[in-house]
């Protein structure tokens, strides 16, 4: 098994979320592009949601406070997906439905 060591701890600038992509500008000049299916909750979001983000920390992570997501730069580099459980996703899509 080998371990990545970052050289320095990767910072986001700016975010985009497309109809199919999470773009994630660095502060080295790389961009990340995902899959939005990755992200259930930013996938399911409207278009206001998806744009209403902010950065925690010096860019350390993205934050969408309407959607209760939380997603880590080094996570995105390490190719995690979203962690959450079918059961929690079902659970909030139905609380959505009713809040809507």
């Amino acid at each position: 098994m080998t371990t990545l060591t970052l050289e320095t701890e990767p910072l986001a600038v700016n975010i985009k979320v497309t109809d199919e992509k999470l773009i994630v500008d660095l502060v080295d000049g790389r961009s990340l592009m995902v899959p939005l299916s990755w992200y259930p909750r930013l996938l399911h979001a409207s278009q206001e949601e998806q744009q209403n983000w902010q950065l925690l920390g010096d860019g350390y992570a993205i934050e969408w406070v309407d959607l209760d997501e939380h997603i880590g730069i080094e996570g995105l580099l390490a190719g995690r997906q979203s962690g959450e459980s079918h059961q929690s996703f079902e659970r909030w899509l139905a609380t959505r439905g009713a809040s809507l």
